[in-house]
């Protein structure tokens, strides 16, 4: 065991290396460059600068050395000093952008995956050892439900029904008086009342499909020869099932873990968006957009690491859980 994850780890060095010098050129494979979109946007709110201008910002920004030296001065500064750069849009250090954001996306992001995996399991279980009952059906047609319908649309039906039904504010996760102010019972109690909608959001789709997952796996399960031992030994239902078949059919979930991480990071960028979240996908999707290539770069670079990291946790999780994974 202790072989294989070293040697993960050191595969996982080459590999972030690879990954970040693709993303890096990826941001810069459209055409023209930050000061391109800038001067766009700027002429979108009837503003304009000068060729002379676009020119001397790029030589500012260093846009006109090739890609090799811009990569590395960007990796670099990173490895030995820390430094993800200074992001050129918001003329801010990107970790501090970053870090701004960070908290309350962890917040949502991982009492999402939570509530999600305290839905799913005990759902999924009960559907498969209740199979074809009036409940299974109900949980079948909530599954279907759930993956169909997007989280956005969801996101603008609760938004809706809150701010009409409810008459709540709606949109953030903080209302405008409490912005700025610091921490106290107060904000924390507005930040709860806000928190609900993207929590139901976030945890519907991904229920919804956990659900089948849990349901197949158990079906599964519950047929193989071990099951009928159990159950020839006397033990009780609720023994044999949570013992034995509910571990083997949680190999799925606890896989996940590889994206489950950068998924706590980065967020759900199309729902933040709508819900007008401050968490680090909509600052993604602006630094995209404007090519800014530290910004961005340094996003893909965070997410790389964490999904490198969930999926050597995930496999040493896989192992300790599943004996036949352990032995082989």
């Amino acid at each position: 065991m202790l072989g294989y994850i070293l040697r993960r780890l050191a595969w996982a060095v080459p590999t972030l290396i690879f990954v970040s010098f693709i993303s890096f050129l990826i941001i810069q494979l459209p055409p023209g460059d930050f000061v391109t979109a800038y001067a766009a946007q700027l002429r979108n709110g009837g503003e304009y600068i000068t060729e002379a201008e676009e020119a001397m910002m790029r030589a500012q920004f260093g846009l006109n050395d090739p890609l090799l030296v811009q990569y590395w001065r960007w990796i670099s500064n990173i490895v030995f000093y820390g430094d993800f750069g200074r992001s050129l849009e918001w003329n801010a250090p990107v970790s501090d952008l970053i870090w701004d954001r960070l908290g309350l996306t962890l917040l949502i992001s991982t009492l999402s995956m939570i509530f999600t995996w305290l839905i799913a399991i005990p759902v999924g279980v009960y559907s498969a050892t209740r199979q074809y009952s009036i409940f299974d059906y109900v949980f079948t047609v909530f599954g279907f439900l759930g993956k169909g319908v997007p989280d956005f649309l969801l996101a603008l039906i609760l938004m809706w029904t809150a701010f009409v039904w409810l008459n709540m504010d709606v949109g953030g996760l903080i209302s405008p008086q409490f912005e700025g102010k610091p921490w106290d019972l107060a904000k924390i109690i507005n930040l709860l009342e806000h928190l609900w909608i993207p929590l139901v959001v976030l945890a519907t789709g991904g229920a919804a499909g956990l659900i089948r997952v849990m349901r197949a796996n158990m079906l599964d399960e519950l047929r193989k020869p071990y099951v009928e031992t159990a159950y020839a030994q006397g033990f009780t239902e609720r023994t044999v099932v949570w013992r034995y078949p509910v571990r083997v059919a949680l190999n799925p979930f606890i896989s996940t873990v590889g994206w489950a991480l950068p998924a706590l990071f980065s967020g759900d960028v199309i729902t933040a968006v709508v819900l007008n979240l401050p968490t680090t996908g909509p600052l993604l999707l602006q630094a995209l957009k404007m090519q800014d290539m530290y910004l961005a770069g340094s996003f893909i670079l965070i997410l790389s690491v964490f999904t490198v990291i969930g999926t050597v946790v995930s496999d040493i999780l896989l192992a300790l859980s599943d004996p036949r994974i352990r032995f082989a």
